[in-house]
């Protein structure tokens, strides 16, 4: 598929070195030059020489108006898929591939595309119905040439329930197509907790609460109204930072007023929180909000210490009374970095167990499902090294005893913020009684202590006067 208005903004961005696409005859058989599936067995100096080894999916493809640059092509199971980003600014000097956001939206639309057609690539009929399929699929996907769903599977093969206008003047553009059946509404609530601690007398630790809450309305009719509310404890911290999906059809202005950047004061807006919308025919994340919770769910110290060609640890971490001790999955990871793998190891663990990756340069503890009654895991132990390879970790902020241990969990049926959904305070005006579900889970995402025996790479430090 080819889109003009692409081609026309990279001539734009080009000038005179622009390469333009060749036609799609000319444009196959230079890529499968330049993948080695066409003269396999000939040696081309301009492609095979050792000067030119390609480490990524990325290729400058010759044609004859010059070189194409860049080219994201790779070879699965009998089929080729490639396309060619648009490179917004110059291409000489050539820029770093990190730069080019093009690349990253391509790779994630080919991956859809090999996700939707390799199941049936035993299945010539099937396959060949798919690929039929698949140019009114990138109408939807890519319409314009930037990718808007790259899952490919999720799009409807056809057009019949895709409206250009609303059959309804009163439905919005947004509800796609029309759901049939039985009402019924899926909603959670998903907080994730970041945390920085240091255990150090000078630096102050961090914690921060994103939640967001996604639901999924099947529900008859081309406009139906539903009102949520989120609901907190008595005396739970406000939800501050709230930003709201274009749905919600109205919001009292003091919910979206309270922001974190400024300190909490007794007219802040504290609840119910109530969100009328028309929802879109698929799901969505109908909100997010920050919180200023007081404590962090999990309190630790690591303590890392260089005693002659041995280290020291100490892990200690204490589950605070107010979080539910009830885990999906609760682990610490204690990686070592700059040093060789673990050749020794001494250890001993109040609860849990403990394991030695593959690599032997990462300590897993596995805390389990809950903590003991005390709350309180410890662990202590003496590690030595072997030498260090290619293979083993490096860091440039993690050197010398500059590390840390970071934790990995996820809490279901619960919040930090104390933030639930009331299945009764559901409104959904049509006719049945709906089916409500309503879930809450608390994950962690990037939780780390730091080693309080050695500097942390970036501290918060408390402002003096």
């Amino acid at each position: 598929r080819r889109y003009p208005t692409v081609e026309l903004r990279a001539e734009t961005f080009n000038g005179s070195t622009h390469v333009p696409v060749p036609s799609d005859g000319a444009f196959l058989k230079a890529l499968l030059f330049e993948l080695r599936l066409l003269d396999e067995h000939v040696f081309v100096e301009q492609r095979d020489t050792c000067t030119r080894i390609n480490h990524s999916s990325v290729y400058s493809v010759s044609t004859a108006a010059g070189e194409l640059w860049p080219v994201l092509a790779f070879h699965k199971s009998g089929l080729i898929y490639a396309c060619v980003p648009l490179v917004e600014g110059t291409l000489e000097p050539r820029p770093a591939l990190l730069s080019v956001s093009g690349l990253s939206q391509g790779l994630a639309l080919l991956l859809g595309i090999m996700d939707y057609v390799s199941p049936s690539r035993k299945n010539e009929a099937e396959m060949n119905a798919k690929l039929g399929q698949l140019r009114n699929l990138l109408i939807q996907a890519c319409p314009l040439g930037t990718p808007l769903n790259t899952n490919i599977r999720s799009l409807n093969s056809s057009f019949e329930d895709i409206q250009e206008m609303p059959a309804d003047k009163d439905q919005p553009a947004w509800r796609s197509s029309t759901y049939k059946g039985k009402p019924q509404v899926n909603v959670c609530i998903t907080e994730k907790v970041k945390c920085m601690q240091y255990d150090q007398r000078d630096v102050v630790d961090t914690w921060q609460v994103y939640g967001a809450v996604n639901c999924k309305c099947d529900i008859e009719g081309s406009a139906p109204n539903v009102t949520l509310s989120l609901n907190l404890p008595t005396n739970a911290p406000p939800l501050q930072d709230i930003v709201v999906h274009h749905c919600v059809t109205s919001v009292d202005p003091a919910m979206l007023m309270s922001t974190s950047a400024e300190p909490l004061h007794d007219a802040v807006y504290n609840g119910p929180y109530k969100f009328p919308f028309i929802p879109p025919s698929d799901s969505f994340n109908l909100c997010y909000y920050t919180s200023q919770v007081p404590v962090p769910p999990i309190l630790g110290c690591y303590q890392l210490v260089e005693e002659g060609s041995q280290i020291k640890i100490t892990v200690n971490l204490k589950l605070h009374e107010s979080i539910k001790n009830s885990f999906e999955y609760c682990e610490a990871r204690i990686p070592f970095f700059n040093r060789g793998p673990i050749a020794q190891l001494e250890y001993k663990v109040s609860y849990g167990q403990l394991d030695l990756s593959r690599e032997k340069s990462l300590l897993v503890w596995v805390i389990g499902q809950k903590f003991p009654k005390s709350l309180e895991v410890s662990l202590t132990g003496t590690v030595s090294f072997g030498t260090a390879g290619k293979e083993h970790p490096t860091d440039y902020v993690c050197t010398g005893n500059t590390a840390y241990v970071k934790l990995y969990f996820r809490i279901p049926d619960f919040t930090l913020t104390g933030c639930y959904v009331d299945q009764h305070s559901v409104q959904i005006f049509v006719p049945g009684k709906p089916k409500i579900t309503a879930s809450r889970e608390l994950i962690s995402s990037d939780y780390y202590i730091w080693n309080s025996k050695a500097p942390a790479p970036m501290v918060y430090k408390p402002l003096l006067d």
